[in-house]
C-alpha cells in the first residue's frame, strides 16, 4: 500500500496509526478483563515488563553511540542510589544531551 505525501495522505496515515494504536490497547483491556489475575499470571505481567525493558535497552547498549552507552551508566547509577526512576531517566537524558554537545 502506498500513500501520498499530500496532506490528505499525511492526515490518513496518521488516523490510520492511532486507530491501530487504539486497537492494540483496547484489544489488550479487552483480553486482560476476561483473564483471572491469579499470582502465576501476576508474575508473568511482572517478569514481561523487565523483558521488555531489557529488549529495549540491549541494542541500545551493543550498537549505540557513546552517548547512548554513558547515558545507560548514568540512568543505571542514579536509579541504584535513588531507586526514583524520574530523576534516573533526567541523568540519561542530560548524560546523553551533553556527551554529544562535548563530543560534536
Amino acid at each position: 500500500m502506498t500513500l501520498v505525501a499530500t496532506p490528505g495522505g499525511v492526515l490518513l496515515a496518521i488516523v490510520i496509526m492511532a486507530l491501530v494504536t487504539y486497537l492494540t490497547r483496547a484489544g489488550g483491556v479487552f483480553v486482560m478483563s476476561r483473564v483471572p489475575i491469579g499470582p502465576r499470571v501476576e508474575r508473568f505481567i511482572n517478569a514481561m515488563a523487565g523483558s521488555v525493558l531489557v529488549a529495549v535497552i540491549t541494542p541500545m547498549a551493543v550498537h549505540g553511540d557513546g552517548g547512548a552507552r554513558m547515558a545507560l551508566v548514568a540512568t543505571a547509577a542514579v536509579m541504584l542510589l535513588l531507586r526514583k526512576p524520574l530523576p534516573a531517566i533526567a541523568a540519561g537524558i542530560l548524560t546523553a544531551a551533553l556527551w554529544r554537545l562535548v563530543a560534536s
